[in-house]
């Protein structure tokens, strides 16, 4: 019976989709060929899915779970990369249960912007309705109530430090490796060399890191968004006339010509840095990291 020995269990929209295909191409580490299967959070991932464009796409039986791991046994390190396993309360003792000695690795990043990067995500995938973040945020409590995934939980996901806390509570400390997203971003190698240290591994392997994973855009134009993410008669008609490659390489080109980053208005920044302030300073003492960048007001 193999199970992965190690963890990414997030935070979402904190380069973990980077991160994982990064790990994969190491020859020493399996990674799952399924990014995020949510075995061990399987009850509330299905349960939570009630939004739009939510799926109840979690591995549910140990037998299903076994078998994205098989073949894998002469791999010093085997991993998934399940982001909903720092949100579920139960999530790090059904993990331990499984895999007593288990290595956790988490990215963080500045709650406002990560929840700022899921609103942007939710747009650029076509199911958000709302084109202005505040109105969003304002329908979140009732998103929550009426169990939409935590994917919509813009504002109320971002609150990590009792998540976190949980986590120390279960594994030794020795074996929570946490990382900032700023450091991620500045050096990709030098994280990787980190974590392949941590895992055991090989620490010169070098691997292609020229393509970045899963990045939150806003579309330009809202017709030439919803034309590549929605169904409709003409794509259906030049289905069968262009392989499937081709296509995938077209929608990729012409989508990123589309996307633009577009800032958060001063004054939401400011409201969320003062909902945030107490949970990034508990997050900075338990973990012995300098966030003061995250409690300052950008304008």
């Amino acid at each position: 019976m193999t199970l992965p020995n190690f963890f990414i269990i997030g935070a979402a929209k904190a380069g973990t989709s980077s991160l994982f295909q990064y790990l994969k191409q190491h020859p020493q580490i399996f990674m799952s060929p399924v990014k995020e299967p949510h075995f061990f959070s399987y009850k509330e991932k299905v349960e939570y899915s009630n939004g739009p464009g939510d799926k109840r796409d979690a591995v549910g039986n140990i037998r299903d779970y076994l078998a994205l791991f098989e073949g894998s046994e002469q791999c010093i390190a085997r991993g998934e990369g399940s982001t909903t396993y720092l949100d579920i309360e139960s999530t790090p003792e059904r993990i331990k249960s499984h895999v007593p000695n288990a290595k956790i690795i988490v990215i963080l990043r500045n709650p406002v912007d990560r929840a700022y990067a899921s609103f942007m995500h939710r747009r650029r995938d076509g199911v958000e309705q709302y084109s202005d973040f505040s109105q969003a945020l304002q329908e979140e409590e009732k998103r929550i109530r009426q169990k939409w995934s935590m994917l919509w939980h813009y504002k109320t996901r971002q609150f990590v430090y009792e998540k976190l806390k949980r986590y120390f509570n279960t594994f030794d400390k020795a074996l929570i490796k946490i990382y900032l997203y700023d450091d991620w971003r500045s050096d990709n190698h030098g994280v990787l060399r980190d974590i392949f240290r941590f895992l055991e591994v090989e620490e010169n392997f070098s691997p292609d890191i020229s393509t970045k994973h899963n990045m939150g855009f806003l579309p330009k134009n809202e017709g030439v968004h919803n034309f590549f993410v929605k169904q409709n008669v003409f794509k259906n008609i030049l289905k069968p006339l262009i392989p499937f490659a081709l296509r995938q390489q077209m929608k990729r080109k012409l989508m990123n010509m589309n996307f633009e980053r577009q800032p958060l208005s001063p004054d939401i920044r400011k409201q969320l840095v003062e909902a945030y302030r107490e949970d990034i300073l508990k997050v900075q003492e338990l973990i012995q990291k300098d966030l003061s960048s995250w409690l300052i007001i950008k304008t």
